[in-house]
């Protein structure tokens, strides 16, 4: 009788932190609902403020900044939508590749703004950036599939 009281806990104890663990995780959801709720413009304050703490932009810099983020943002909230009403049908190879394309396009136009923008230090410094955040990214999901 002790042992299986015993076993009764044990599982109860592990079924709770299975479950404190699940809605962890279920908490990270609701800050990306947040973002999608997001206006363009609140995305590109908060993006530019924060690049300009790390790159120490000058005011001038800062306006033209917040103006490709603000563009870039408003393409993307469009894409978003877009995406969202034809989220049944399922993309053809032929559209996925010219979605693609037009992705890095956009990247490639983005560089290509904020190299004009910023000093050759400044943007050195925001290349360096990009690559740290996908390693926070791997980092983020490979510890998620440990637990």
């Amino acid at each position: 009788m002790k042992n299986v009281i015993i076993i009764a806990m044990t599982l109860f104890t592990i079924y709770g932190m299975a479950q404190q663990q699940n809605k962890r995780f279920k908490d990270g959801g609701d800050k990306s609902e947040l973002r999608k709720e997001m206006t363009p413009k609140d995305i590109a304050d908060l993006k530019s403020k924060k690049l300009t703490l790390q790159l120490d932009l000058s005011q001038e810099q800062q306006k033209e900044v917040h103006s490709i983020i603000l563009k870039q943002s408003e393409e993307r909230k469009a894409q978003r939508e877009n995406r969202e009403h034809n989220k049944e049908d399922k993309p053809s190879k032929d559209d996925f590749v010219k979605k693609k394309n037009e992705r890095l396009e956009q990247a490639i136009e983005m560089k290509q703004k904020m190299k004009s923008v910023l000093t050759s230090e400044q943007y050195a410094k925001f290349e360096t950036l990009k690559p740290e955040k996908r390693k926070h990214k791997v980092r983020r999901k490979s510890k998620r599939n440990k637990h």
